[in-house]
């Protein structure tokens, strides 16, 4: 008998998946367990496996398309097997479940092509926007009328000006009504400002010209979730400059010995573990009507892929090792890369870290990353002058700004847990100690 494959959630997040590749055609024997398709979800692509033994009647989704979770993927059946009614019978139900949804949508939202204006009163052409003064718009492209005459308009006052002071006007962008050069455009323009004409710059665009690609699942659920994120978490942000000195030296040190070779980033790893360990209204969640303070540390670690944003996380982290930690967030960072990540290894963080310090960012905030409380955003190590016993030497610097969720993390708590991450990483032989290497 016929049965209907739905579109599967297979990430917490998920709410529609894109059909990358399919494995099977219409027609070919399926057997339980069996490759049937790649699908990309929010986080990664991942392998739909058959749960059932048939033969693949119909597919409901192309590749490259998307579907709903629960919406009909395909059908399978024994060979030969009239599908059709099945499939009416199940898009009428789908329709029927949107139906109540999707009429008042329609009705509170109409398009403007809906509602054409009738041809004896055409809309009015909208009035001149009012120019906006910089010195940059006075000498991009040479100065074009808005209403269509091509001649190059400057007032009398400009144009004897600019013959005082050599300027050529047909370089410069009018200010004025209709792009025309006045008397400002001359007195603000200052030599050796020019932007390259096309003789010098042959590929320059000269028309507007724009290119629009399609969301993908993973960016469209970045934008909910840190949206989501932003706009309910209260946050506010505490800024510290930690001396890496110590870190520095002990990282040359430890990777003489390690049998993988350690980052900064490791050391911050273990020593937010650390930390967190010490002050566990850190490590919490906010649930509404409760917090939830964790006793796991699982942090996750955010890594940049091409399409976004991916939290790999390192679970309890505070019993690991520095090698370990280091392995892990290797393999997890080529996983990424490679859309390799199963929900298993994105889910449960109870706390992040984002660096940016490989980039040559200073400084930055983070967003919260739900279900987080805080998350910590690093910076790169700088080497500035820094003041020790009363004399002016050079230092390693690196910032880093924790992002608290107010709700559940006062200034207080969030600035105790970041002087004892500076403690820590300002001496690293805590960290070292016991056999964390």
């Amino acid at each position: 008998m016929a049965e209907i494959v739905r579109m599967p959630k297979m990430s917490d997040t998920m709410t529609e998946g894109v059909v990358v590749k399919w494995h099977k055609k219409v027609g070919d024997a399926v057997k339980s367990g069996e490759l049937v398709a790649e699908i990309e979800t929010d986080k990664a692509t991942m392998e739909f496996e058959s749960y059932s033994t048939g033969t693949l009647l119909y597919i409901g989704v192309e590749e490259g398309k998307a579907a709903i979770v629960d919406g009909i993927l395909a059908i399978m059946g024994k060979a030969g097997e009239d599908y059709k009614p099945l499939l009416e019978e199940e898009l009428k139900k789908d329709a029927a479940k949107a139906e109540p949804v999707a009429a008042p949508v329609q009705a509170a939202a109409p398009t403007l092509a809906s509602t054409p204006a009738p041809a004896s009163a055409p809309a009015p052409a909208p009035a001149p926007a009012q120019p906006v003064v910089s010195i940059a718009s006075h000498v991009s492209t040479p100065a074009i009328s808005l209403n269509g005459d091509d001649r190059l308009k400057v007032s009398p006052l400009a144009k004897r000006l600019a013959a005082e002071k050599g300027i050529d006007v047909s370089m410069l962008k009018g200010s004025g009504d209709h792009g025309r050069i006045i008397k400002r455009d001359i007195e603000w323009f200052k030599p050796g400002t020019f932007v390259q004409t096309a003789a010098f710059a042959p590929n320059a665009i000269t028309k507007e010209s724009f290119e629009e690609v399609p969301v993908s699942q993973m960016r469209k659920t970045i934008a909910k979730r840190l949206s989501e994120s932003m706009f309910t978490a209260p946050h506010f942000y505490l800024t510290m400059d930690i001396d890496m000195d110590a870190v520095v030296q002990a990282r040359e040190s430890v990777n003489q010995v390690a049998s993988v070779k350690i980052s900064f980033n490791d050391f911050v790893v273990k020593a937010v573990a650390s930390s967190l360990r010490q002050h566990p209204a850190v490590n919490s969640s906010w649930l509404g009507d409760r917090i939830r303070h964790n006793h796991h540390i699982n942090i996750g670690i955010a890594v940049a892929v091409e399409d976004g944003l991916l939290v790999p996380v390192v679970r309890y982290a505070d019993s690991k090792t520095l090698t370990q930690i280091s392995t892990e967030v290797k393999t997890f960072a080529q996983k990424a890369k490679d859309k390799k990540l199963q929900p298993a290894d994105w889910e449960g963080n109870t706390f992040t870290i984002s660096n940016l310090g490989m980039f040559d960012i200073e400084a930055f905030t983070a967003i919260i990353n739900p279900p987080d409380a805080c998350i910590l955003a690093v910076g790169a190590i700088k080497q500035v002058p820094v003041v020790k016993n009363g004399i002016v030497q050079a230092g390693n610097v690196m910032k880093v700004t924790l992002s608290c969720d107010h709700r559940v993390v006062d200034g207080v708590v969030g600035s105790k847990f970041l002087n004892t991450l500076k403690a820590l990483l300002e001496h690293p032989v805590v960290l070292l100690g016991q056999g964390n290497i």
